[in-house]
């Protein structure tokens, strides 16, 4: 006898709904900072995502929806072609708040991702640069966000070779002094790289033949630059890399005053040059460890070409039109007379 077949009909349609109920769960989302789980982000609240470059305006609308910054992506691509405005969605990184209409973030995506500017300064140290950082950013980057990434110079060496090595693991000396324009929802990871990609930039046009002759690399390079920096005027650079150079192959120690100040946070006193520190050029002959700020691209081309003299000793002090007078030497003696003639 044929046993009659069971009803199957309730279990297939429930792994079907599974199924589908899967699908859309892992195709349907996508990631996106400020998410709700509300239909739509309330006011006060914000969300940040990025739009790819070529991103197509469904795609876009889908984002914006997945972030509930739209409660319905037809809103958002009715409104687009309405507006003409297919064509001129700009790729970046945005932050737009709850509540915001279509219309007005339709212009924000046309004008396009909002700016950050900054000025890093030449001679300004990691410190220094991570609170220009923090400062503009309004607290979206810590001065703490950003000096953790600028002293795990090794997790960006696969990008950029030249930090391979770096002292202490820091990057400074390479976050090269500019006036960046980046945009508002950046990392400090993304700006630390946008920093390297300006350093990368600047330093292909150096010839590094007369420091490499020196037995300098291009690490020292950067070392002496950063003295030189904090040292010089922008138009004496080749001279006082100069002397650095004849007192080094002289196998006399640099004795720079900065070297001890980025040390002891202030200009040295006579206790302070004895204060035991790789850095130290005082107590130890050679470059220092590592950069002590960062270097211009003058102070850079000044260590790859610098003057030709027979200088070991400079002194300067400022004048009554607000800059500095320069004396070179080439003996102590001359030396000691330069003091002693500008102090009286």
């Amino acid at each position: 006898m044929i046993k009659p077949k069971k009803h199957r009909g309730p279990l297939v349609f429930g792994l079907v709904l599974a199924v589908i109920l899967t699908v859309l769960l892992v195709f349907g989302f996508r990631s996106c900072a400020g998410c709700s789980t509300s239909d739509v982000l309330p006011e006060g609240t914000q969300a940040s995502f990025t739009i790819e470059q070529g991103e197509s305006t469904s795609s876009i609308a889908q984002t914006l929806a997945d972030c509930k910054l739209i409660s319905r992506t037809s809103d958002f691509t009715d409104a687009v072609k309405a507006a003409n405005a297919e064509s001129s969605l700009k790729p970046g990184t945005y932050t737009i708040a709850g509540g915001t209409s279509v219309e007005d973030i339709i212009n924000q995506l046309v004008a396009g991702p909002s700016l950050v500017t900054f000025t890093v300064s030449e001679g300004l140290t990691v410190q220094q640069t991570a609170e220009v950082v923090a400062e503009a950013y309004d607290g979206s980057i810590s001065a703490d966000d950003f000096l953790a990434a600028a002293f795990n110079a090794s997790a960006y060496v696969s990008d950029y070779p030249f930090v391979e090595g770096a002292y202490n693991n820091s990057l400074e000396g390479f976050l090269f002094p500019k006036t960046y324009s980046i945009q508002s929802g950046d990392t400090a990871d993304s700006v630390i790289r946008r920093m390297l990609d300006q350093y990368a930039q600047e330093v292909s046009s150096l010839d590094y033949s007369y420091a490499q002759s020196k037995g300098l690399s291009a690490y020292d390079v950067v070392k002496l630059a950063s003295v030189v920096q904090r040292e010089a005027a922008s138009d004496n650079m080749t001279t006082v890399a100069s002397v650095f150079y004849n007192r080094l192959a002289s196998n006399m120690a640099l004795q720079s005053d900065a070297t001890v100040a980025y040390v002891v946070g202030h200009d040295p006193t006579s206790d302070d040059i004895s204060t035991d520190s790789p850095y130290n050029t005082y107590a130890q002959k050679g470059l220092p460890a590592g950069p002590i700020c960062s270097p211009g691209l003058d102070a850079l081309q000044a260590v790859c070409s610098p003057d030709q003299t027979n200088y070991l000793y400079f002194y300067f002090v400022p004048n009554d039109q607000g800059g500095t007078d320069y004396y070179f030497s080439e003996t102590f003696e001359d030396h000691r007379a330069a003091i002693e003639g500008t102090s009286n």
